[in-house]
């Protein structure tokens, strides 16, 4: 069965991250069992979904609906590592968009874009296994953006990482992930301290995989 049958008929509206079931839930249309996508050189050094990284250089690759998607999907993996059953109706309606059969509504092309993009693939069971890291932008994406979107590209690749300040960033991360803060906001806190964006992106990732762990 194909993704676009099994996001193209709605059914009631279910909470967007309920354990993962079995394939009669994905085959009503309103669900589709989601996965993590396994894959060791992308998970080892490639960008959470939700970090400046990707908002700066795969958003216009993806579009933001996408981009948005892909930050739920990334959430719902972090708090059900083992799969969830992700609720196409409701996150569309939160996004602020209408869930429609046909590959015309913005939300299925929001999750068509992601498997044409390589951030997520359909599972023989119909479900969908996505990326819970995301790898830097191909050069054929990369050349075709605003010359100072590729100046920044490669200052954020050949940024010179100060030790001292790599360990002050991370204690700060640390500090603020014990006394219960998102995870999603250590980044751009760092990034208000001034510590480079490559640094706050890294620092991040480190703790909170430590975090989790």
């Amino acid at each position: 069965m194909s993704l676009h049958s099994e996001v193209s008929r709605p059914t009631s509206p279910a909470d967007d991250h309920r354990p993962a079931t079995g394939s009669s839930d994905v085959e009503s249309g309103a669900l589709i069992n989601v996965r993590q996508w396994m894959d060791p050189l992308v998970d080892d050094n490639g960008h959470d979904p939700r970090s400046g990284y990707v908002e700066t250089f795969w958003l216009g690759v993806l579009g933001p609906t996408a981009t948005w998607l892909l930050r739920r999907l990334a959430a719902g993996l972090q708090q059900h590592p083992e799969g969830f059953a992700f609720d196409l109706v409701s996150t569309a309606a939160a996004m602020g968009l209408s869930f429609r059969s046909g590959r015309s509504s913005p939300f299925t092309k929001a999750l068509q874009r992601c498997v044409m993009f390589g951030l997520a693939h359909q599972l023989p069971d119909g479900g969908l296994a996505v990326r819970r890291r995301i790898p830097d932008v191909a050069h054929r994406h990369l050349r075709r953006m605003p010359l100072d979107l590729q100046r920044l590209h490669h200052e954020w690749q050949t940024s010179t990482i100060d030790v001292d300040a790599l360990g002050r960033a991370h204690r700060f991360a640390m500090t603020m992930l014990e006394v219960g803060d998102d995870p999603t906001l250590i980044e751009p806190q760092l990034r208000a301290l001034g510590v480079p964006r490559a640094v706050a992106e890294q620092v991040t990732d480190n703790a909170t995989r430590l975090d989790v762990t």
